[in-house]
C-alpha cells in the first residue's frame, strides 16, 4: 500500500524535543512497536542511536517516561489535527464527519507504527500518566460525538438508538475505534492506496451515522 495521503502531524516526536531526542524516540517507537514497550530494554533503545545506556537519563526520567511522552504527544497532535480539520471542512456535519474520518484512517495508516503504539501501550502507563492520555483520548471521542449529535439534531444523521447524547456517543466510540484499529490485513494486503481506504472509511462512518440522502 502506497502511503500517499498523509496527515501532517506538526512537531517531531517528541513536541518540541531535541534532535537527540527525537532520535531516542523514533528508535523506541520502532522497538515498542515490533516487541512492546514491556519487552524493551533501555539499552536496546540506547543501543539502535549507538549511545550508551545511561544517556537516555540525560533526556528522559525512565524507560516509563519516555513511553508517556510519546504516547502523550501523538494523542496531542491528533487531537490538534482533529481540531483543525474540523475548523476547515465547513458547517455541514457529513463533511466534517468525512474529514475527520479521513485524518483518523490516514494517521492510522500512514502512521502504522505511531498510531498503533499510542493506542496499544498507552494501557501500560499508569497514575497521572494513563489519566493524562485517558483525558485526552476522551476529547477526541467527544469532538467526534458533537459532530455527530449536531447532525442529529440537524437531521443530516439518524442516529442508531435515537438522536441523544448516549446514541451519539456510542456511535462516536465506534466509528473512532474502526477508524484507529485498523487490522494489519487491511493495510499489507488489501489492494487499496490509503486514500481509497480513507474514502471507504468515511463511506461507512456514514452509513453508521445514518446520513440522509442529501
Amino acid at each position: 500500500m502506497t502511503a500517499d495521503i498523509q496527515p501532517s502531524l506538526g512537531d517531531r516526536l517528541p513536541i518540541g524535543g531535541t534532535a537527540l531526542q527525537a532520535k531516542i524516540a523514533a528508535a523506541a517507537i520502532e522497538l515498542f512497536y515490533s516487541q512492546g514497550s514491556v519487552a524493551t530494554t533501555v539499552r536496546e533503545i540506547t543501543a539502535a542511536c549507538g549511545l550508551t545506556p545511561g544517556a537516555l537519563y540525560n533526556h528522559f526520567a525512565s524507560k516509563d517516561h519516555l513511553l508517556y511522552v510519546l504516547v502523550r504527544d501523538i494523542h496531542l497532535q491528533v487531537d490538534a489535527q482533529m481540531a483543525a480539520t474540523l475548523a476547515n471542512s465547513g458547517p455541514n456535519p457529513a463533511d466534517q464527519l468525512a474529514a475527520t474520518v479521513r485524518l483518523l484512517v490516514g494517521h492510522s495508516a500512514g502512521f502504522r507504527k505511531q498510531s498503533r503504539v499510542a493506542n496499544r501501550e498507552f494501557t501500560f502507563l499508569t497514575g497521572p500518566w494513563r489519566q493524562e492520555v485517558r483525558d485526552i483520548r476522551r476529547q477526541i471521542r467527544d469532538r467526534m460525538t458533537g459532530i455527530l449529535l449536531a447532525g442529529a439534531e440537524r437531521a443530516v444523521f439518524a442516529l442508531a438508538g435515537g438522536d441523544d447524547l448516549a446514541s451519539a456517543t456510542l456511535s462516536s466510540v465506534t466509528i473512532t475505534n474502526m477508524c484507529v484499529h485498523i487490522s494489519a490485513w487491511a493495510l499489507e494486503n488489501y489492494p487499496l492506496t490509503i486514500s481509497d481506504l480513507q474514502d471507504r472509511y468515511a463511506q461507512i462512518a456514514l452509513r453508521v451515522a445514518g446520513a440522509r440522502p442529501g
